[in-house]
């Protein structure tokens, strides 16, 4: 399985990005995927999580409302549309993948992660 994590970059406060991550090397469709996030000296941070058919999303305290998780099982992507973005937010995102198509919230439940693009919110 290879994940290749996309879109990020430096926005300003309020500002919008849209994170994408494209799959492949195993059955996309029935496979949950999530984003999470790590802030430099932080434990990572759940931030969303989608099931394979797309109907199931489940999100991060912490979004409220600002990000929405969507997939295209006809690319293998999923994406993260953020906005409403604050310094706190900035972050290296990964994204990662099940071997189930249950939405799991915790790191330990993705088995394959990808990279991570680096998202920059200046004070």
């Amino acid at each position: 399985v290879q994940l290749q994590a996309s879109g990020g970059g430096w926005v300003q406060p309020g500002g919008s990005l849209k994170l994408a991550c494209a799959a492949s090397g195993r059955t996309f469709s029935t496979s949950a995927m999530g984003w999470f996030r790590q802030a430099p000296g932080k434990e990572p941070d759940f931030v969303a999580a989608i099931s394979g058919s797309g109907l199931t999303t489940t999100y991060g305290k912490f979004v409220k409302a600002r990000f929405m998780i969507s997939r295209d099982n006809a690319k293998n992507t999923v994406y993260l549309q953020m906005n409403g973005l604050e310094s706190a937010d900035t972050a290296v995102y990964y994204c990662a993948q099940r071997r189930t198509d249950v939405v799991g919230i915790s790191a330990e439940e993705f088995e394959y992660w990808g990279q991570g693009t680096q998202v920059t919110v200046p004070a």
